[in-house]
């Protein structure tokens, strides 16, 4: 019986035509004798617009369900799925060649390590790519040193939530992702890094397209209120858990 990787994609309607490709990415993956993806994709709401994109195959698993926004999304797609590990997928993004077997590789090979992420591309209208800069080193990353960053950094964080792949015990025992309206998977990154050493690996493991029906390049994902109050509850979140004392993986 082989093993499984749990692919989680949120989707709401406007982005469904890209789903295609992001399959594809998905399709080219090669993994280790033994395992294999199962891919959740799970509607952010119930509409006619999504289900004509959703690819057949015996992998790929559609749901819907009522409007809470992508954490909320992300979170019950848990329920339709079994696997050790869970690797986020974004519809509008793409993974590069080789990075789950990457991942899969850096957690495999060290229980200590919870969660692992990847160097990310900006992906263009035009086609072109950009990187961005501040990158870590490709190896471990200590407990806390995202969150020391991110407050360093003006709330920017030096790895990108969009390319974690996480064991599934971990990302059950924080709850999933975040309860907010936007920047639920920096809560969870961030929480996760309060608890658990991580993994950067230094080769490109996704394309983050940009778009105008992006949800993070609308205007109200930068209001200063809401935006304000968003990364001082991800902030609190994470020292807490930091101050509990919370520990990955669990010794006697």
């Amino acid at each position: 019986m082989s093993r499984s990787i749990i692919i989680v994609t949120a989707i709401h309607a406007p982005s469904a035509p890209f789903l295609a490709e992001a399959y594809k990415s998905l399709r080219e993956q090669e993994l280790p004798d033994g395992w294999d993806w199962h891919w959740v994709i799970q509607e952010d709401g119930r509409t006619d617009k999504v289900a004509p994109h959703v690819p057949d195959d015996s992998r790929v698993t559609f749901r819907q369900g009522r409007p809470g926004g992508p954490g909320v999304a992300r979170t019950i797609a848990l329920a339709h799925a079994e696997g050790e590990y869970v690797k986020i997928l974004d519809a509008d993004d793409q993974l590069t060649p080789g990075v789950l077997a990457r991942d899969l590789d850096a957690l495999e090979a060290d229980p200590t390590i919870g969660w692992a992420t990847s160097r990310v591309l900006d992906f263009l209208p035009d086609g072109s790519t950009a990187g961005f800069p501040g990158d870590p080193d490709n190896g471990p990353i200590e407990r806390g040193e995202v969150l020391d960053f991110w407050k360093a950094n003006g709330f920017r964080a030096q790895v990108h939530p969009a390319t974690l792949f996480i064991r599934r015990d971990l990302l059950l025992a924080l709850g999933g992702w975040m309860a907010l309206p936007a920047s639920e998977d920096t809560g969870l990154l961030l929480a996760l890094s309060a608890v658990s050493r991580g993994w950067f690996n230094e080769e490109v493991g996704l394309l983050y397209r940009k778009w105008e029906g992006q949800m993070t390049g609308q205007m109200s994902h930068t209001e200063p209120v809401e935006r304000e109050a968003r990364m001082a509850v991800v902030e609190a979140r994470a020292r807490q858990l930091a101050y509990f004392q919370w520990r990955y993986p669990v010794t006697g």
